[in-house]
């Protein structure tokens, strides 16, 4: 792999995000920006920036106005998958201090203490608890969603059509379909490998070049496609391109010990692909669970580099400035030492497809972490009543991506609440509750947001138009948590690449982390129910 120039490491982020310190920079075009505090990559592709060493970086969390943009591009680049995400959070997490929980082990926590656990790999919850915290105080969440639209391989993907290897998907979630034809894609995801002493390992696989193709029907065959639309049907339509059918017989000649049943599923050339990926034969893969994946790296983009075009933005853009904002916001013993209550970020699954799953917002998973938080916390002296005490002193933001006013299609939006990109948060209010945002918990949002002299934007869909819904009301309905729904403005919501502005996410990242800081003395002020 060729070399690449490194930002020199005498560099740092600007105070504010200002793009023309990286048009400065003699940078390629377009600019894929790398400076993750805590990703060290052994190899990058030719067209990403190398990340800065971890100690140049770590002064990023020390500093308010540090902007996260370049490790939000690593974090996207690195997360092509929910498996992905999960994986690379718990990365951050251990590097940070945080100690690894298992849900199927007694907890022993201690005030001060910074901890985590995965469930599937694919939804997280972390937290930390304040120095001064006695069972009954509450929990300042956020929760976000690791899942975005994407096509899935079927149980039995291997087809062919016309002398083609085809690959059989899933569509799953609400996506434009339509933006996934002619773009170079591949596979990432996760696999059950059988280890060399019996005992069966997860791992995760990413293949990282261009390696299927969904490809558009050519004008001269479709004369109307430009009056008429172009309405591909999602079964035998949208099935991309693997390879010639002739690269089969090879791929068979090559492992002949691959299982009958891998070889039914799936096409023996697939599966020696993810062999090769995983360093295993391809006998050892026994079950995968694979999405399919745009290869074209997140990046900076815009006359002045204030955009960035990416994939996943909905809903990985959020997850990383909540992750951000909890560890910067205890990077250190002093920082819990006067807090009172516990901070916690939850990251799930399947929002999507509804959130009803194992994994999903659906899941009891938070509010049984609570539970055993408050157990263990009060050495297993506490009444049912310490918990609800705890919950009715507790609040959530829900985050997650917020429609930005589209200049083509401005009359899409309500007249008066058209969030703009660079203008900060957006807060989600729906009188039928399909966002959980009540008045009070507006007003103690935007409270964080004055004291820290943060924008803050507000969104209602038009009457005439449906809305749509987040993870809020599940968990706000689920044990009666205070929850305000709120999000970063963006263009391109489920398509492969979608836009959001570099501003916004250090105005997430800000916002998030003042909640964690500041909640506590706005909410004190505030009398509802007394």
């Amino acid at each position: 792999m060729a070399a690449i120039a490194r930002l020199p490491l005498t560099h740092s982020l600007p105070s504010k995000f200002n793009p023309s310190f990286f048009l400065s920079q003699s940078l390629s075009f377009p600019t894929y920006l790398h400076r993750s505090p805590f990703r060290s990559f052994s190899s990058v592709s030719p067209i990403l920036c190398s990340s800065s060493s971890q100690g140049d970086a770590r002064s990023l969390g020390s500093d308010s106005n540090a902007s996260i943009v370049g490790d939000l591009l690593d974090y996207l680049n690195e997360s092509w998958t929910q498996f992905h995400a999960t994986a690379e959070a718990k990365r951050q997490l251990l590097a940070a201090g945080f100690d690894l929980l298992s849900e199927n082990e007694d907890w022993k926590l201690k005030p001060g203490g910074r901890y985590f656990f995965t469930r599937n790999m694919s939804c997280l919850v972390a937290f930390a608890v304040g120095d001064k915290y006695v069972p009954g105080n509450g929990f300042h969440a956020i929760a976000a969603h690791t899942d975005s639209p994407c096509l899935k391989l079927k149980p039995k993907s291997a087809s062919s059509k016309s002398g083609y290897l085809m690959v059989n998907v899933q569509t799953y979630g609400g996506g434009l379909w339509h933006t996934w034809f002619d773009r170079d894609l591949s596979v990432a995801g996760r696999a059950i490998v059988r280890a060399s002493d019996g005992s069966f390992v997860h791992r995760l696989v990413k293949v990282k070049r261009p390696l299927l193709r969904v490809p558009t029907l050519a004008i001269h065959l479709d004369r109307t496609v430009n009056s008429d639309g172009f309405k591909p049907n999602l079964e035998t339509q949208l099935v991309p391109l693997l390879a010639t059918k002739s690269d089969e017989s090879a791929a068979e000649s090559k492992d002949k010990k691959a299982s009958s049943a891998s070889k039914d599923a799936h096409h023996p050339l697939l599966m020696q692909i993810l062999s090769d990926d995983l360093d295993c034969k391809v006998e050892d893969i026994v079950s995968v669970e694979l999405n399919i994946c745009d290869t074209q790296p997140s990046c900076l983009g815009g006359a002045n580099n204030e955009f960035i075009f990416s994939g996943r933005l909905d809903n990985l853009a959020s997850s990383f400035c909540a992750l951000r904002a909890l560890i910067d916001s205890c990077e250190s013993s002093e920082c819990l030492s006067t807090e009172h209550d516990i901070r916690m970020i939850a990251l799930f699954d399947n929002e999507e497809v509804g959130s009803n799953s194992c994994q999903g917002a659906g899941a009891p998973t938070m509010f049984q972490a609570m539970r055993r938080i408050v157990s263990s916390l009060g050495n297993m002296q506490v009444t049912e009543c310490t918990f609800d005490r705890a919950i009715r002193k507790s609040f959530l933001v829900s985050a997650d991506m917020a429609h930005g006013v589209h200049p083509n299609f401005a009359d899409k939006h309500e007249e008066n609440h058209r969030p703009q990109l660079h203008k900060g948060l957006v807060i989600k209010h729906n009188a039928n509750q399909r966002y959980a945002t009540s008045g009070i918990t507006s007003f103690l949002f935007k409270e964080v947001a004055k004291l820290h002299d943060l924008p803050i934007q507000e969104f209602v869909v038009r009457n005439d138009m449906g809305c749509g819904s987040t993870i809020g009301p599940i968990l706000a309905s689920g044990v009666g948590i205070r929850t305000v729904d709120c999000g970063i403005a963006q263009l391109s919501m489920h398509s492969v690449r979608e836009i959001c502005e570099t501003d916004d996410i250090d105005i997430a990242y800000r916002h998030f982390k003042a909640f964690y800081r500041s909640f506590s003395s706005v909410d004190r002020k505030l009398s509802v129910d007394d």
